[in-house]
């Protein structure tokens, strides 16, 4: 515990002008927290080199174990309120407090209130903390990379270049995927306006050359034991072998999809209408030639994003206006890089729910294949979206100025096969006009391709939680546990995905996606080694604590965590694996025990924390309380943000952040309702399909302890609507007043004060 505190408060940027700044130093001396006597000062600029000075002299001076500075947010000059061994809390008086500061004429001046709520608040906070003593374990630095295609070449040359050994593990029994049976890639260098090779031949070579790539194919991971830098890995190469490994690079690529939505589009029923992979198989075996009869097409359709009206599973006339739209699955598969996922079934056609540039520019690719190896052959491009930002765009141009490729915009209508052989492709609202036909002796339609996690479990986890990644069908089968945040990560620490099956991209992109999953993985095992968390909290030395003692085994720990961090021993009791931990809190919420805590961050310390608010008994006089626990990384910069804005809301709000709302214990609700607070807000982000949390499922899973604290307050005769959760993302700052004040307004007025206010 921080025992000997030094509390210094800032009087610059506004915060020495809005307060009294002598009066809150008395109030911070007086402060009655058991058997500490802080050092209190004051300065004009705490950030100065003259201010972090008197705050270093003062350490060696009183021998300070923690400090508490009363100025600006912690998430900023965080790099310059750093004293080593010393523990240090930051009252955020600025962006939380003057600079948002709403007068209320109700109940008027609650600005110095509110300031010495946070100052004692956050001297509170810090005395129940300690400095974490994390475990250091020597880490295995060995990476494996699983998928011997393009991408997991790419990653394990990148993994050598950095000095790491290397195992790359293909279940094929030739190195290349995909990537080996495709004609040609799009531009991957300048000028970028035609496609050229692969370059797969040069990277099978360089690594089958590199002495510190172990290359094993036909081989199989049977089973990942252990956790970051220190797994074990069953590999099945012809034989069994374990082997020592720090982190994984998953880059196993994706599989095609179920071709029988295409049927609406007459694959199936009409010969001459081929998949886009079916067609990149034909040119790079080293001719274009129609199914049917063998002959080379004097004019090649290409179709993407397409939409058909249909009521049938071929449609030959367009819909009558009003009936319903059978869409059909775009995808591509020629490229190599992800793009949907496949369907469960066949009863009905359905589009993606999101398209990309691939499409695009696999049909582009194809039209360049048209022109190459049949100069006298005509290539029609239709489109419903034409994709290509980026430096794309000059590939693009390319294909407009080649005389042989005709693009047009098009939704198609019908896709019917003619007398001849030939295949009648319907459209409307196209440049050509408004209904066309056109006819062509090929059609190619997008194939759906999916990752290769959307099938099998691939890593094989030996986790409580199972073998596979979680929640998959949240991501469309992808392993990424992230997009918006933190790309390549998958709800596996340790694990960094990389190329199609992370998410859609091209070769390019997949090139310089193996590169960064490796440095996370080598991230990784440098950070286990340290004892520290990789990822989000990166640095954080912190990790579970538990009091066994009391622990009923109830499993919601193990079942709850985001990230499989918890396993079983042998008798049931949660077995921690603290190089897996993200350090969200997740479990120390789910705990009805309260046996779970952090040395720095616990169910005691918050739980003061929120006691430290001065809650008057007269709501009347002394206005309402309300408690908004805040997740450290939506909520809280959100609130930072508006505050630096102009923004204000209720002086009746105090803020408490929490690494996460999975981290919100219920007891805390419980004790700040019985304490008199009249509301509390969890204010967190966004959960679900497009979820926003750092942490995966925490925003959600607090959501579904709300209803337990709802039944609980019922018991107790306290109104529900009392505790509510929010959702808000790091950019909707401009929201937060309005939430913070239509509680106010619709809740605490409604309801008047708490019920136990005064007792």
């Amino acid at each position: 515990m921080a025992e000997k505190l030094g509390v210094y408060i800032c009087s610059g940027c506004d915060i020495g002008t809005s307060l009294n700044v002598d009066e809150l130093v008395d109030y911070a001396k007086k402060g009655k927290l058991a058997g500490i006597t802080p050092v209190v000062k004051k300065s004009a600029v705490l950030c100065s080199p003259e201010g972090k000075a008197e705050i270093e002299a003062d350490i060696k001076e009183h021998g300070l174990d923690g400090v508490v500075l009363c100025a600006c947010s912690p998430r900023v000059k965080w790099d310059i309120f750093q004293f080593g061994a010393v523990q240090v809390e930051r009252v955020n008086l600025r962006e939380q407090c003057v600079w948002s500061y709403k007068e209320d004429p109700s109940v008027p001046n609650q600005l110095p209130l509110m300031a010495k709520d946070y100052i004692r608040m956050g001297m509170m906070k810090l005395s129940k903390s300690r400095i974490p003593t994390p475990d250091l374990p020597e880490t295995f630095k060995t990476i494996m990379v699983l998928g011997g295609g393009f991408t997991g070449l790419n990653a394990a040359l990148e993994a050598a270049k950095m000095g790491k050994d290397v195992v790359l593990v293909e279940k094929a029994a030739q190195l290349g995927g995909k990537a080996a049976t495709m004609y040609k890639s799009f531009p991957l260098s300048a000028p970028y306006t035609t496609a050229e090779d692969t370059g797969i031949a040069g990277l099978i070579e360089a690594v089958n050359a590199n002495p510190k790539i172990k290359v094993l194919v036909n081989a199989e991971l049977k089973l990942l034991e252990g956790a970051p830098g220190l797994y074990t890995a069953t590999v099945d190469a012809g034989g069994e072998q374990k082997l020592d490994i720090g982190a994984v690079v998953l880059a196993t690529g994706w599989v095609p999809g179920d071709k029988s939505f295409l049927a609406p589009m007459g694959y199936g029923s009409i010969k001459n209408v081929i998949t886009a992979s079916e067609f990149e198989a034909m040119v790079k075996a080293g001719e274009i030639k129609r199914p049917s009869d063998g002959k080379a097409p004097a004019s090649v359709a290409i179709l993407t994003d397409v939409t058909l009206c249909t009521k049938d599973a071929v449609a030959a006339e367009p819909c009558p206006e009003g009936e319903a739209v059978a869409e059909a699955p775009a995808a591509a598969a020629a490229e190599g890089e992800a793009e949907a996922p496949a369907y469960p079934s066949t009863e009905s056609a359905k589009h993606l729910a999101y398209s990309s540039e691939l499409t695009s520019l696999v049909a582009l690719k194809h039209a360049g294949y048209v022109r190459e190896k049949l100069p006298n052959a005509a290539a029609y491009v239709l489109y419903d979206h034409m994709m290509v930002p980026g430096i794309n765009e000059r590939y693009y141009k390319a294909a407009q100025d080649e005389a042989g490729i005709m693009l047009s915009k098009a939704s198609i209508t019908g896709v019917t096969e003619d007398a001849d052989g030939g295949v009648l492709i319907a459209a409307k609202d196209t440049l050509l006009g408004p209904d066309v036909e056109i006819k062509a002796d090929l059609v190619v339609l997008p194939t759906a391709v999916v990752p290769t996690t959307a099938h099998e479990p691939v890593m094989n986890f030996a986790y409580r939680q199972g073998p596979g990644f979680p929640d998959l069908d949240v991501f469309d089968g992808f392993a990424d546990s992230n997009y918006i945040c933190f790309p390549y990560e998958t709800r596996r620490t340790g694990v960094y995905a990389a190329g199609c099956v992370r998410q859609p991209m091209t070769m390019a992109t997949a090139r310089e996606d193996a590169a960064g999953a490796v440095l996370k993985a080598v991230q990784c095992i440098g950070s286990a080694n340290r004892g520290v968390a990789v990822h989000p909290r990166s640095g954080d030395m912190s990790f579970p604590v538990f009091n066994f003692q009391r622990c009923t085994q109830c499993k919601r720990c193990t079942e709850e965590c985001p990230f499989g961090a918890l396993d079983d021993d042998e008798k049931g009791t949660p077995k921690p694996n603290p190089t897996r931990c993200r350090r969200c809190g997740t479990c120390m919420g789910a705990c009805p025990e309260r046996v779970i805590s952090f040395d720095n961050y616990n169910i005691d310390q918050i739980g003061s924390t929120i006691k430290e608010v001065y809650v008057p008994d007269d709501m009347v006089t002394g206005g309402p309380r309300v408690i908004v626990l805040c997740c450290e990384n939506d909520a809280y910069p959100a609130l930072d943000m508006a505050g630096f804005r102009g923004k204000s809301w209720s002086p009746f709000v105090r803020f408490v952040p929490v690494r996460c709302l999975g981290s919100v214990n219920a007891i805390w609700v419980a004790d700040a309702i019985s304490k008199g607070v009249d509301g509390v807000i969890m204010l967190g982000c966004k959960y679900g399909a497009d979820y926003q949390c750092h942490f995966v499922k925490g925003s959600e899973l607090c959501s579904r302890r709300k209803t337990n604290i709802a039944e609980s307050l019922g018991r107790l005769g306290v109104e529900a609507e009392r505790v509510e959760q929010y959702e808000v993302s790091i950019d909707e700052y401009d929201k937060v007043p309005e939430i913070i004040d239509r509680f106010m307004s619709e809740v605490i007025t409604k309801f008047g004060p708490n019920p136990f206010k005064g007792y």
